[in-house]
């Protein structure tokens, strides 16, 4: 039986609204909660990103708010300022009276007008820890009249050392109030915060859908002894041509150094971190968002700013410490029923993080070598073919019919359009294998394995050394067999 949001208790102006907006099947976190919240009970929900979290609390709180009473009546917290923006947009396309508003407050942005926002009255406000903490001592946030205290991203807020200001807000906030936690992991910080702050609060835990698995492609790249990271990331992105993708890292360190080696090698990458000013965040992510740079590197306390639609790829360039980091990672992709590709880096030292990410997600993950350069020709030969397929059925062709007309009074048919193919080949190829052969960084069998030149009369038998059949099983057996499983 498919649950629906008359049946978790809601309003029926809310009902509709919802309706107005195309929602009409709560997600999992969504129907646990809503029900319980509504009932004035603390909740601690535990979920990863992407499942709904945001309206599994802001739902309640609307259906209960006071929209006559000008105070701020909810108060949710959130790690980042890209969060709290994203968590206070969210609520406003909720939101269908205007009396209702909502002031998002946080570092980087002039405090005045954050001041000002309040002074003209809110009943929710979004923010993160520090701000909220300078706006309550200066007396311009005041908690007098709240009745709901939301953590959202507990854990990360914890990890980013904000448990101080978390709780000395929570001793701040009234007694006689309704709190939820959401996070992904449940680690101790955070539940010896709900044993402090809760009372007696209802537990809902989400597992990652099973059906995430079929949507997400799970691959893990053996790097071969003596190699970088970074040698072998080059030939794996030209391999898969991420349309777009969120590389993990480790450190600022290592976002910064691998960005810029992405762009020296003519890459559409940009990093994100915690240095950059609001401005320059806000910038990125709208670049990011109309696809001007097609891939992010950051790390996982930066990323959790980062939401984008369509999201073809998540690559662990580092291996998260923890299995639920992983799933939380790789969840950013195959959302809403389409398919994405979780790619992950490893070691043979990784083997055991590895063992404990197959025993978590119930599944093996899919090994394999760093692509040769027979096999990225291979892909961009298939790519080339899926697009001839395309225009073949497009209304654009007729255009040049008369040019194939001209040319065969002095040339075959095949022969012309080898000719045009060699062409458009020739500009999709990575810019590296076009501008050098003998690119240092190619793996092993790369070494003399291109095609070379022989462009003239191939039409028929050119593409045959390139057959993804042919060229991945031959080549692939030269790449790291020490690292055979």
């Amino acid at each position: 039986m498919t649950l629906s949001f008359n049946s978790l208790g809601l309003s029926e102006a809310r009902i509709r609204h919802l309706e107005a907006m195309e929602f009409t099947v709560p997600t999992a976190i969504q129907a646990q909660a809503i029900p319980h919240l509504l009932c004035g009970r603390d909740v601690v929900g535990q979920a990863q990103t992407g499942t709904g979290k945001t309206a599994a609390f802001a739902l309640p709180i609307l259906d209960r708010i006071d929209v006559k009473l000008p105070a701020v009546q909810a108060l949710i917290l959130t790690p980042t300022r890209e969060l709290a923006m994203q968590v206070g947009q969210a609520i406003r396309g909720f939101i269908d009276d205007r009396r209702l508003k909502v002031v998002t407050i946080y570092g980087g942005q002039a405090i005045d007008q954050q001041i000002s926002r309040l002074e003209r009255g809110a009943q929710i406000v979004v923010g993160t820890p520090g701000r909220v903490l300078d706006l309550l001592s200066r007396g311009d946030l005041k908690l007098d009249q709240l009745s709901w205290m939301v953590l959202d991203e507990a854990d990360e807020m914890l990890n980013m050392g904000f448990i101080q200001d978390v709780e000395k807000i929570l001793n701040q906030a009234p007694i006689e109030r309704q709190t939820a936690f959401f996070s992904a992991t449940m680690e101790p910080s955070v539940r010896k915060l709900v044993t402090k702050f809760l009372r007696s609060p209802i537990t809902v835990t989400i597992e990652q859908p099973k059906t995430a698995p079929t949507r997400i492609n799970q691959v893990a790249y053996m790097i071969p002894r003596g190699w970088t990271k970074a040698r072998a990331l080059q030939p794996i992105l030209e391999l898969e041509d991420p349309e777009a993708a969120l590389i993990f890292v480790r450190t600022r360190k290592a976002a910064a150094e691998l960005t810029s080696q992405l762009q020296a090698a003519g890459h559409s990458v940009d990093e994100y971190h915690g240095d950059l000013s609001q401005s320059q965040r806000e910038r990125l992510l709208l670049r990011f968002r109309q696809r001007q740079v097609r891939w992010v590197v950051a790390t996982d306390i930066a990323a959790r700013g980062i939401h984008v639609d369509d999201l073809t790829h998540v690559i662990n360039y580092d291996l998260p410490d923890s299995v639920e980091n992983y799933v939380h990672r790789i969840g950013r992709t195959g959302r809403a029923g389409k398919e994405g590709t979780a790619i992950s880096l490893v070691h043979s030292l990784d083997r055991r993080k590895l063992r404990d990410i197959e025993y978590h997600m119930r599944q093996r993950l899919e090994i394999v070598s760093i692509p040769t350069r027979a096999q990225i020709e291979a892909r961009q030969i298939d790519k080339l073919q899926g697009q001839i397929r395309e225009a073949l059925v497009g209304e654009r062709m007729a255009s040049f019919l008369p040019i194939v007309a001209q040319l065969s009074e002095e040339y075959e048919p095949h022969a012309i359009a080898a000719a045009a193919l060699q062409m458009a080949y020739d500009q999709t190829r990575p810019t590296w294998m076009r501008s050098n052969q003998d690119h240092v960084d190619e793996p092993p069998a790369y070494s003399g394995g291109g095609n070379g030149g022989g462009g003239n009369g191939g039409g028929s038998s050119k593409p045959k050394p390139v057959k993804r059949g042919k060229s991945v099983g031959s080549a692939g057996n030269q790449v790291s067999p020490s690292l055979d499983r």
